[in-house]
């Protein structure tokens, strides 16, 4: 016991002196980038939503019942589906723009199995220098346009062992602890209350749906928990021993905070990730090249799940 307090002592003492010698730069650094989040303004965030749903509108009058976010390498999907309209991100001022190869950063409104979609060709993510609440942003302006419920796709690297490239996991649980809530600052009282249960984020009825769909198709999907890390650099093989004690299943660097934005709307939430890679230490490199060979491989499967689910959603 002696020998824990000599050294959570020693450990107090570098944290506190390790600050003051670095002459305030990393903790000013730190200081300015939580600003930013403690600074954000609820008025003018939705006046802004509301200022991209004028121009949306502006365009097409398609009422969405669901929004679709299609991940790394899933886009060939949109392009099998029945348009109605195309936007390109860049059109709609204030809209935040992809920048990562794989993410046409287009918002599609079209029919799926008889229902009216609005599908997110490409996502933003955080690790593209985007504040949380940008990251969040176009997922709340389809939610204004009309869409109740929500489709999250993504690419992640597999974490159980247990677990193949292509497979697909419908996420039951997330770790969100590695990355910054996109409920911080102010609360937008328009959209949600301030504190959220998380307890449910992920709706069973949908995740009972593609597993269904997926036995009916020879399709293999786990139930999972997935973490979410900033990116964009891949994890070390020590951050993935990590994660697994903490209970993750598989790994990625996106679809947690939008989870939380939807959950914080109303909106209900189903999941579903492709398998792209196994995770650090487990293969031995990893490349963005082959997490969208890896989708591309299974953009096949991934339809089928994501038709079949949007078909019998009620």
């Amino acid at each position: 016991m002696k020998k824990l307090l000599s050294l959570f002592m020693i450990l107090s003492l570098v944290f506190v002196f390790g600050g003051c010698s670095s002459g305030g730069g990393q903790a000013e650094d730190d200081d300015k980038w939580l600003s930013v989040q403690a600074d954000f303004e609820a008025d003018d965030y939705y006046s802004r939503l509301e200022r991209c749903v004028k121009q949306i509108r502006e365009k097409t009058d398609f009422v969405p019942d669901i929004a679709l976010v299609l991940g790394s390498g899933l886009g060939d999907y949109a392009d099998s589906v029945k348009v109605v309209a195309e936007i390109p991100y860049s059109e709609i001022d204030g809209f935040p723009v992809s920048t990562v190869s794989g993410h046409d950063g287009t918002l599609i409104f079209c029919e799926i199995e008889g229902k009216k979609v609005v599908v997110m060709n490409g996502r933003i993510h955080f690790y593209e220098g985007y504040d949380i609440h940008e990251v969040v942003l176009p997922l709340r302006v389809t939610h204004l346009l009309g869409a109740e419920k929500v489709i999250l796709t993504n690419a992640v690297g597999a974490i159980n062992a247990g677990y193949r490239v292509g497979d697909f996991v419908t996420n039951v649980d997330y770790i969100s602890s590695f990355v910054l809530s996109p409920l911080l600052g102010e609360n937008i009282d328009k959209l949600g209350d301030r504190f959220v249960d998380m307890t449910n984020a992920f709706d069973k009825d949908y995740n009972a749906i593609v597993e269904k769909v997926a036995k009916e198709n020879k399709i293999t999907v786990h139930k999972g928990v997935m973490v979410q890390v900033t990116g964009p650099q891949y994890e070390s093989p020590t951050e993935i021993k990590m994660f697994r004690s903490l209970g993750a299943d598989t790994v990625g660097m996106s679809t947690v905070v939008e989870t939380i934005a939807a959950r914080h709307m109303g909106m209900r939430v189903c999941s579903i990730s492709c398998v792209t890679n196994m995770a650090a230490g487990i293969q031995d490199k990893i490349s963005h090249e082959e997490v969208k060979k890896s989708s591309d491989d299974s953009s096949k499967n991934f339809a089928v799940l994501v038709s079949g689910l949007i078909k019998k959603m009620k």
